[in-house]
């Protein structure tokens, strides 16, 4: 018998088993596939070329403690900043370097229109008290009694009046974005950036992603070492150093649960796992409505089932190259973060409702991280690996994705090419990670790396919904962590930290009462 079993080997699985071994609980960890990180791996999709799956740049992990109560860095994580953070590069050949100093970025923006500056200055002023409000949120920090007092806060922050501050926080940000910028020249990358939540322009709730820009400014944008694999390999060093045993090719049949408490988790190869309590780390509809025996039922049930997630997910094409995109103009740094090549945000937009409509958008919004140029591990000397992204292509297209594969690969290539003339003759290679494929790697429902759409009403204490929201369920000794669960997805670890303290505090609780009893 194991004290803990936690399903997942992402990072938010490995956070909870760090953390619940630490307090001395024997923990082993399941993963379905060949090795662990979920979305937080690096592999070779291009023989001599490593590029990241999914996650790219760190910002949430990086506002919160976690590497350094784990000492991550004495597990081997190097966090390397990317500045600027992003770099807007324009079909016209205008460009816009937003860097953690909002005075250089500011300038950098009066260098194209000094209105727009001051414009910028201005949303950057108004998104920074609310990036304040929220982030204790963000950090996993805020329950479901202290919502109302963090609403208010964030309505103060806000500063507009009432009337004015539910416009901004209820609205989608293609309408924040139009009222508080004066040009495309600022709006289309700074939505590039908000449509990493998976939220699209005209989405209401969705201006909170805008706002998130500060955010960047205040902590900035890290690449780990090694690509994102930097990341689970520390975490997995550390959990190991600390007794935890991490198994892969692992996947779970079912976790049973009879009379409303956990007993085991039973392995897809048939072993059965006896334990006192449970963590998913996973897509919480999965764990509850699928693995767990009996299934989640009720109103609680009816709740989870109904959480949503859309047609709108990424598709990520990998481009290995002789040389970094050659943009003219260019400047020393333009390569350490993303780089937008989202012109208009009405494009966005409008790709947004065609993806939603299982469409491929006719004109691709479309981003770039070139972390090669800060980490010489991931290609050979002299050659670079690029990541182009699109944040707005269908889950489900008509068709099918291997009708439209090609054409993806061959537009991004384009766009590329736009940019930066001269650049498909560097191109050595690419390989296509379609939604589709991600389903298939990571068993991601409907491709969605966040589990769940960050809709306003599924975040915070309300995600993945009200009941489970402080990551406890009706079944005694099973915990939620994940992409799905409170506070949000993205590379945070906040998930998996508080699903271990949710577990630590119930039996902490539970041993005072059985002492209480005996005395």
């Amino acid at each position: 018998m194991v004290d803990v079993v936690v399903v997942g080997a992402g990072h938010n699985g490995l956070v909870a088993a760090c953390y619940l071994a630490r307090a001395g609980r024997q923990v082993v960890v399941l993963e379905q596939l060949d090795r662990p990180g979920g979305g937080s791996r690096t592999e070779e999709t291009i023989p001599g070329y490593r590029f990241d799956l999914h996650s790219v740049a760190h910002n949430i992990i990086n506002m919160t403690d976690i590497p350094a109560e784990l000492d991550l860095a004495g597990a081997g994580l190097v966090y390397q900043e990317m500045d600027p953070f992003s770099v807007a590069v324009h079909a016209d050949g205008r460009r816009v370097r937003f860097y953690r100093s909002v005075e250089a970025t500011v300038d950098s923006i009066a260098e194209s229109s000094p209105e727009e500056a001051r414009a910028y200055q201005a949303f950057v002023d108004q998104a920074v008290p609310v990036v304040g409000a929220i982030l204790p949120a963000i950090r996993g920090d805020v329950s479901i009694k202290e919502l109302p007092r963090r609403l208010a806060h964030l309505t103060r922050a806000l500063r507009p009046g009432p009337l004015g501050a539910v416009r901004d926080v209820l609205g989608p940000y293609e309408s924040l974005l139009a009222r508080r910028l004066t040009s495309d020249l600022t709006r289309g990358p700074v939505a590039a950036f908000a449509a990493h939540a998976g939220m699209g322009p005209a989405t209401p709730g969705g201006a909170l992603y805008a706002f998130w820009q500060a955010a960047y400014h205040r902590f900035g944008q890290w690449h780990a070492r090694g690509g994102a694999q930097g990341l689970t390999d520390a975490l997995v060093r550390r959990a190991v150093s600390l007794g935890v045993e991490v198994r892969c090719a692992a996947g779970v049949a079912r976790i049973e649960a009879p009379r409303g408490r956990v007993r085991a988790v039973v392995t897809e190869a048939g072993e059965r796992l006896v334990c006192s309590a449970v963590v998913t780390a996973m897509d919480p509809k999965t764990a509850m409505l699928a693995l767990l025996d009996p299934p989640l039922c009720g109103r609680a049930g009816a709740d989870l089932a109904a959480a949503r997630r859309g047609n709108v997910v990424q598709a990520v094409v990998h481009v290995a190259a002789a040389a970094l995109p050659g943009y003219p103009g260019a400047r020393p740094g333009d390569w350490n973060g993303l780089q937008s090549y989202v012109d208009r945000l009405d494009d966005l937009t409008d790709a947004w409702h065609q993806a939603q409509a299982r469409r491929l958008p006719d004109c691709l919004p479309l981003y770039a991280f070139t972390t090669s140029a800060l980490d010489d591990s991931l290609a050979p000397p002299g050659h670079h690996a690029i990541y182009v992204a699109c944040p707005a292509a269908p889950a489900e297209v008509e068709g099918g994705w291997p009708a439209h594969r090609e054409e993806l690969v061959e537009r991004c290539l384009a766009t590329l090419e736009q940019r930066a003339p001269g650049f498909g003759a560097e191109v050595r290679g690419v390989a296509a990670y379609t939604p589709d494929v991600m389903a298939s790697v990571h068993r991601w429902p409907g491709a969605h790396p966040m589990h769940l759409d960050l809709a306003l009403d599924q975040l915070g204490p309300l995600r993945p919904t009200r009941a489970l929201g402080d990551h406890r369920t009706p079944v005694a000794g099973l915990y939620l962590s994940g992409a799905g669960t409170n506070p949000a997805g993205g590379i945070a670890g906040t998930p998996g930290r508080a699903a271990a303290r949710a577990l630590l505090r119930d039996e902490a609780r539970a041993r005072g009462g059985r002492l209480g009893a005996r005395r």
